[in-house]
């Protein structure tokens, strides 16, 4: 055996389930990291304007809180080198391989571990195996005829070009997401020109956001002050997505929401006409709203343009819209996102579990469900920090530290029994997806409104596999549930 844990990601999951496990005991374990740094999206991510879409405060680790980040909202170099800081305190760097990446990951029946494929051809033996490669890793390239064909320069928002210089270039930008929300008021004053082509309007709110003061950073640095901090900002985010998302029946607070986006777009867009194709017509909290000062008010500018005819297909030189309009550009940028609940995504690689169970196939076969978003069943000694019904919307710390606690109960357990083998129950599994299946009903997702969205939270099933809970309800049951949830045998005893 190679190493007792293998976590695939370095991440802010890897990271975390990393810290948690060796804080636990579990210290033979080994990162492994695609990329030549860590940070995960904050490593790959580095286009004009990119920050956190939640106050930094939430955005951090409950046991590692900074006081002395530079805005509300940091910028994203800063979560790239809170990422950094982390793995220094906590001296992981040494169990980090960077630039490999991991090709399959095969579960061997007769001595219960794990067998990790990597791109430089080689393997490795593990007993477990933590999946920590999150979800908005992939990019997803648009399905338009023709951009292959284009001459000019393209590049993802995911893989951004610094070498680039669109000072007086032409631009285009396919997209109108969070990153592009961020890309857009970011480079349009540089540019000679810039068409953002739209399929679907995103819905916009206010974003309050500022500069920290030194006083203020200061006054983080008494005791507690951190603390308190975090907790009011906990507190604002619940109220943002968790509770008017998966309690929508009992609260329908989105409702509300929409009036504050509609008065955003009133004040902001000058132009009545682009100020209604800007205008969702897909209720609030459908897909992922964002939080903009600076977005909406980019269309004012005369050198921004919102196309919202649809793409017939990329020229050579541009892009041809169905009604024949020729936009020719110097430079395509795409903001399409990334591949969410897809085939091959979730996670990355081609996972065998016990008998030659596929996971990718169990899934389509029985939709999209982990126990608690961690463990699936038939696939032993395997967890996933965002797997589905795991996250509920909130800041995705909180996600990481519920799902690292869950794992080390598991694997303790495990090692107190002197099992090699830790599987979670068919019946365990069952129970709890049923229960988030019951909860649908009163969330904002399966109302009438969202029937054009185009979201990314739902799944080929129909599903949003979010887990409709408050945050503390998650926590709590990360810390309580029945360790006979799990199956636990030994290798030598079979």
């Amino acid at each position: 055996m190679d190493h007792e844990v293998v976590i695939i990601g370095a991440g802010f999951s890897g990271i975390g389930a990393a810290i948690e496990l060796d804080r636990a005991g579990f210290t033979d374990l080994l990162l492994i990291e695609e990329g030549d740094g860590v940070g995960g999206a904050w490593h790959w991510n580095t286009y004009p304007g990119v920050g956190v879409d939640i106050p930094s405060f939430s955005y951090q680790f409950s046991f590692e809180q900074r006081g002395n980040w530079s805005r509300v909202y940091a910028p994203g170099r800063e979560l790239k080198a809170y990422a950094d800081h982390c793995v220094d305190k906590y001296e992981l760097r040494d169990r980090i391989r960077f630039s490999t990446r991991v090709t399959s990951g095969t579960f061997d029946d007769d001595t219960d571990s794990w067998t990790i494929g990597l791109s430089d051809g080689t393997s490795l033996r593990a007993r477990s195996i933590v999946v920590a490669t999150g979800v908005l890793t992939q990019p997803k390239p648009p399905q338009i005829d023709g951009i292959e064909d284009y001459r000019g320069t393209t590049m993802h928002t995911a893989r951004w070009d610094h070498d680039v210089d669109l000072a007086g270039k032409r631009v285009g930008i396919i997209g109108t997401g969070a990153s592009a929300v961020q890309v857009i008021p970011s480079i349009a004053p540089e540019v000679e020109d810039l068409v953002v082509f739209q399929r679907t309007p995103i819905w916009c709110l206010p974003k309050p956001d500022a500069r920290l003061s030194a006083p203020l950073k200061l006054a983080l640095g008494v005791p507690g002050a951190k603390s308190v901090s975090r907790f009011v900002s906990e507190l604002f985010v619940e109220a943002n997505f968790p509770v008017p998302a998966h309690f929508y029946g009992y609260l329908p607070l989105a409702d509300g929401a929409e009036k504050i986006g509609h008065a955003l777009l009133r004040a902001q867009v000058k132009d009545p006409v682009v100020r209604e194709k800007l205008t969702p017509k897909y209720g609030l909290g459908c897909k992922r709203p964002s939080f903009s000062n600076k977005y909406l008010p980019s269309y004012n500018r005369e050198n921004v343009h919102l196309e919202t005819t649809s793409i017939k297909r990329v020229t050579e030189t541009g892009v041809e819209t169905v009604d024949g309009t020729h936009h020719e550009l110097d430079v395509l940028i795409l903001a399409t996102g990334f591949k969410v609940f897809e085939k091959g995504n979730m996670p990355p690689i081609p996972v065998t579990g016990s008998q030659g169970a596929d996971l990718d196939a169990f899934w389509e076969e029985n939709r999209f469900q982990a126990f608690q978003g961690v463990s699936i069943p038939g696939f032993p000694n395997a967890f996933l920090i965002l797997g589905p019904y795991g996250f509920n919307g909130s800041s995705y710390f909180n996600l990481i530290e519920t799902q690292s606690r869950h794992i080390v109960r598991a694997l303790k357990e495990a090692r107190r029994r002197k099992a090699t083998r830790v599987e979670v129950s068919p019946e365990a599994n069952e129970r709890y997806f049923q229960r988030m299946l019951a909860r649908r009903p009163k969330q904002v997702f399966y109302r009438d409104a969202c029937s054009t969205a185009n979201s990314y939270y739902f799944d080929a099933h129909g599903d949003v596999p979010l887990r409709p809970a408050l945050t503390i309800e998650a926590k709590w049951e990360a810390a309580t549930y029945p360790l006979d949830s799990y199956l636990y045998s030994s290798a030598v005893a079979r």
